[in-house]
């Protein structure tokens, strides 16, 4: 990951964006202290969600698997931009997925240029499933590319990416590397991410030769997230090692336990396809409430009375909310290779 750190820190760091950066965290770790919500700045990092769409039907996820309570849409270029136009001063990084495949937005590549040619580090996550050319991708100045590639063999694959296409994706993927090259540029960084689950933790090290062979950057094999008892012997990996939780019976709960704190809420902003903004990525359905770009300016939204309210109750029990019972935040969600 050097490569990307560098590339990172030539794109978008400044003065006024790392400035900011440390006014944010020195809020959220002053917060820590007095158990008392201190909200300085803007968000470093902004997740926005070009759709809520996606292609492929994966059980675990709830826009793929029909539980998705929020209607369904893509976000518009006049959104996007004024999204931008508002933080791009202060945040270094720009997420462009939250739920759905963000490729489905036919403004996608156009977002992507704007944020880029506002010196913001653009990252985006897709299933590589239908996707632009590959030097439309490369020329649109994304820096870096999480492709979601889940198993050795066609078979395995579809067992999880329901309705998807193995042999689209690595083509996806060697294309991408040949057209850095024939470009002669080294964006977008390829990371190929591999979530280790029960039926396809035996090829891994098939994964490590094919990531090797194809040229990827990086391979990156992560945790999976369960919800129910049933997910348990479907798809959680035999080894230990593998899995982000402890299992007792029916019961499955988080390894890392769930700590009064979370510096999400306090340095990434999540807008979803609509302009609504969300407390995290994980409140997929936004069942709290903060408001709409639309009607209220972001940082307005983003130092409000309610986003207060919550940041405040996450100091004190943070366990009392069901979507950070089985967060992110605090899980190794990453496996260290061997």
């Amino acid at each position: 990951m050097i490569n990307e750190n560098i590339r990172f820190l030539r794109k978008s760091l400044t003065w006024k964006r790392t400035w900011n950066a440390v006014k944010a965290y020195t809020g959220y770790y002053l917060s820590l202290l007095i158990k008392k919500p201190i909200v300085w700045g803007f968000p470093p990092v902004v997740m926005i969600e070009p759709t809520n769409i996606c292609n492929l039907k994966c059980p675990l996820c709830p826009s793929g698997n029909g539980t998705l309570l929020r209607a369904k849409g893509n976000m518009t270029l006049a959104t996007f931009k004024q999204v931008i136009d508002q933080v791009h001063e202060y945040s270094f990084m720009a997420v462009l997925w939250n739920q759905g495949e963000p490729f489905l937005n036919d403004d996608i590549l156009e977002m992507i240029n704007y944020a880029s040619e506002h010196k913001m580090f653009t990252l985006l996550s897709t299933n590589g499933n239908i996707h632009p050319e590959a030097e439309a991708v490369v020329n649109s100045g994304l820096d870096s590319l999480i492709i979601s590639l889940d198993g050795a063999s066609q078979d395995t694959y579809n067992k999880y990416r329901v309705n998807g296409e193995l042999s689209k994706v690595l083509d996806f993927a060697k294309a991408l590397v040949a057209a850095r090259k024939n470009l002669n540029k080294i964006n977008p960084l390829l990371r190929w991410q591999f979530l280790v689950m029960k039926h396809n933790e035996h090829e891994i090290e098939q994964i490590k030769q094919k990531a090797k062979k194809l040229g990827v950057d990086n391979l990156v094999l992560k945790t999976v997230q369960i919800y129910s008892k049933d997910d348990i012997a479907k798809f959680l990996p035999e080894n230990p090692r593998y899995r982000r939780y402890n299992v007792k019976g029916d019961n499955f709960e988080l390894k890392a336990g769930i700590p009064n704190r979370c510096p999400r809420i306090w340095a990434n902003c999540v807008i979803n396809w609509d302009g609504e903004m969300a407390i995290c990525c994980f409140d997929k359905d936004v069942t709290i409430k903060i408001g709409n770009i639309a009607d209220t300016p972001l940082i307005e939204l983003w130092h409000s009375k309610r986003f207060n309210q919550f940041r405040r109750s996450i100091l004190h029990n943070r366990k009392a909310y069901e979507i950070c019972r089985n967060c992110g935040e605090s899980v190794k969600m990453k496996i260290k290779q061997n």
